[in-house]
C-alpha cells in the first residue's frame, strides 16, 4: 500500500508559477511510474505529465508541454509538478498518482485507470 501526499497548491496569478509536491509512503515507491492529474470543476479528470520509475522518461499532455515540469527523487519519496507561465484555464485540483504496474515503468501510462494509488488533492487557482 502507498500513501500519497500533495502540497504547494494555491492561488497565483496568471503567469505565476507553482511548484507541487507528492510524498509517498512505503519503500517501493522508485519502482513505480508516477503521474500528475487535475479535475476542474464540471470536467473530467485528464492526465497532466507522468514520469517513469528512474525519471528518464516523461510525458505531458500538449496543453501544458514547455511549461510544466515533472520530476522524481527517489531518495526522498517524492515527485515533484514545477508549473510555470501558469494560465487561467490551468485552474484545477491536482491529483498526484502512482502506477505500480512494471509494464509502465518505462512507458508511462496516461490513463486514469491504470494509477493504483491516488492523493487527495491540492488546489491550485489562477487568476486573469
Amino acid at each position: 500500500q502507498v500513501q500519497l501526499v500533495e502540497s504547494g497548491g494555491g492561488l497565483v496569478q496568471g503567469g505565476g508559477s507553482l511548484r507541487l509536491s507528492c510524498a509517498a509512503s512505503g519503500r517501493t515507491f522508485s519502482t513505480y511510474a508516477m503521474g500528475w492529474f487535475r479535475q476542474a470543476p464540471g470536467k473530467e479528470r485528464e492526465f497532466v505529465a507522468g514520469i517513469s520509475w528512474s525519471g528518464g522518461n516523461t510525458y505531458y499532455r500538449d496543453s501544458v508541454k514547455g511549461r510544466f515540469t515533472i520530476s522524481r527523487d527517489n531518495a526522498k519519496n517524492t515527485v515533484y509538478l514545477q508549473m510555470n507561465s501558469l494560465k487561467p484555464e490551468d485552474t484545477a485540483v491536482y491529483y498526484c498518482a502512482a502506477d505500480r504496474n512494471p509494464v509502465h515503468r518505462i512507458v508511462v501510462a496516461t490513463t486514469l485507470t491504470a494509477y493504483d494509488y491516488w492523493g487527495q488533492g491540492t488546489q491550485v487557482t489562477v487568476s486573469s
